[in-house]
């Protein structure tokens, strides 16, 4: 029996609680070990623990992309304060074993709050660009710390398998981004969130954003669509230089307009640059944000000590009771954008009814059609094809021939789909576009949140979002919401450059985990 007492988890008593409003920074760590921006971070993270006004502080994963130092090592200390550390994990630098240890790790050091996600897409490191890991996406690394929470159950067949390890506590949260121009961008985003609260997620974060009819959008849904999990709105205090940055489209899923950008630029005339009127800015969001239904903020910003957090969530407090007062001044739409919900001209937020998505519906392609009438006959149970290929897929299974079967498929696909005979397709799921060679980040259950009007943020101009062109496919036979319910298991690499036919019939490929799930 485990006698160890869990602490106090002081971040999730307080975002559980409806009567009260969570108030997290971020915390960016640098390269370096004892630099002088790690100290300073830990002055931070001091004053905070002293004051008490702050629930959590979270500290990101090699932020950008860039090596950094681990959060975990920065939780340590933040923890030893006082102050409930919240650590980033993400899916872009580890495989599946070692995130299962960081895990481990994160329990014994009682670390317990999670937010986790895929990450930015690795970048400069040493001696030239790092190698994208991606294993698995946020959705089934949120199922992974899940079902830590009730006691890992170690398979049977791996070493010192059949016993359940002691149960961790981890309060996880992932987060969603509603800051998006076009219709299938905002729908996939809303279709993963589904996904990531069916797989555990516990909290959601939004991603940076400066248009309050888009915050009020993702609550509206949320509430109106059950996902009764708390939500923290983002609150971003950027520099000129970082709001230059996201008005160029350099930081993944950040929206900076011209408009606001242009107010950037006109403040950075005054004697502070600006500074003030950027916290101002921030704490009239937060004021917004807990007019909204918000459970709380998460604050961030370049530049920023903690003087400048406890001015602005005492400003927020002089602006809250009268917050709808504000909202215009977060009016920053992207043009031509798609909202979710049609426009309140009266609070310049939204209303309650659902903007008719029928209007513009794809035209449906032949190739898809073509692929879709295949797949049905040679896949589907009650296929004409389905009981010969069946039949020859088990004969061929073992025998020598099979090498040369598998590579045969894999020649068709190729030419199709730039196939990666991964050995276990999805293609009927993906509106036959494949994720692996597809998606720089190999997700099987929705997109990042990085694309920049459609398009990849690793590839931006020249490779559209696969999830983006899914979409679009499956909504020419009004089956978009595929997406929203699917759970994809993570990729089994044993069945590398293996035949997906043969596994698919010999049960061996993703369709035998899902009941798993």
């Amino acid at each position: 029996m485990n006698s160890h007492n869990v602490r106090n988890n002081i971040f999730k008593e307080s975002l559980l609680n409806k009567d009260s409003f969570t108030v997290t920074c971020e915390l960016v760590p640098g390269r370096g070990s004892r630099s002088k921006a790690q100290d300073r971070l830990l002055e931070f993270a001091e004053k905070a623990a002293l004051k008490g006004n702050i629930q959590a502080l979270s500290i990101t994963e090699s932020a950008g992309g860039h090596p950094a130092l681990s959060p975990e090592v920065l939780g340590k200390d933040i923890l030893k304060l006082g102050v409930d550390p919240l650590v980033h994990l993400t899916c872009k630098d580890r495989n599946r074993n070692q995130l299962e240890s960081r895990l481990f790790a994160h329990g014994r050091e009682e670390m317990y709050n999670l937010l986790i996600m895929g990450g930015d897409y690795p970048r400069y490191g040493f001696k030239g660009y790092a190698k994208p890991v991606f294993d698995l996406d946020t959705v089934q690394l949120i199922r992974m710390a899940d079902e830590m929470i009730r006691g890992f159950e170690v398979a049977k067949h791996a070493p010192g398998g059949g016993t359940t390890l002691p149960p961790i506590p981890f309060f996880k949260g992932c987060v969603i981004s509603p800051f998006k121009k076009l219709e299938s961008e905002l729908m996939t985003q809303l279709f993963k969130l589904h996904k990531k609260i069916a797989a555990g997620a516990d909290f959601v974060i939004t991603q940076v954003g400066f248009d309050a009819r888009k915050f009020d959008e993702i609550i509206r849904y949320m509430r109106q669509n059950g996902l009764d999990v708390p939500i923290l709105g983002n609150v971003y205090i950027p520099s000129k230089a970082i709001a230059s940055l996201m008005h160029q489209g350099a930081v993944p899923g950040c929206v900076v307009t011209d408009k606001l950008m242009s107010l950037y630029e006109e403040e950075s005339f005054l004697p502070d640059a600006g500074k003030k009127n950027r916290l101002i800015r921030g704490a009239r969001l937060i004021a917004i944000l807990k007019g909204l239904g918000y459970d709380g903020v998460h604050i961030g910003g370049s530049q920023l000590n903690y003087e400048d957090i406890e001015f602005v969530l005492e400003k927020s407090n002089d602006f809250y009771p009268d917050w709808q007062r504000w909202t215009k001044e977060f009016s920053f739409p992207q043009k031509n954008g798609f909202y979710f919900f049609e426009f309140d001209a009266k609070s310049g937020l939204n209303t309650d009814m659902a903007v008719n998505r029928n209007k513009n519906v794809p035209r449906k392609s032949g190739f898809y059609c073509f692929n879709r009438w295949l797949h049905k006959n040679a896949f589907d149970k009650k296929g004409c094809l389905y009981p010969p290929l069946k039949t020859l897929c088990r004969i061929i299974s073992g025998r020598s021939i099979e090498k040369l079967f598998a590579e045969t498929e894999y020649f068709i696909k190729f030419s199709c789909f730039d196939c990666r005979m991964c050995g276990d397709c999805i293609l009927s799921e993906t509106a036959f576009l494949c994720p692996q060679s597809q998606c720089a980040k190999y997700l099987l259950n929705g997109p990042c949140g990085g694309s920049i009007d459609g398009w990849c943020e690793v590839y931006p101009g020249v490779k559209r979002c696969v999830y983006v062109r899914a979409y679009e496919r499956l909504k020419s036979f009004n089956e978009e919401e595929s997406l929203k319910y699917n759970i994809i298991p993570p990729r089994d690499w044993y069945l590398n450059r293996k035949s997906s036919w043969i596994n698919y019939f010999m049960g061996k490929g993703h369709e035998a985990l899902k009941k798993y799930l």
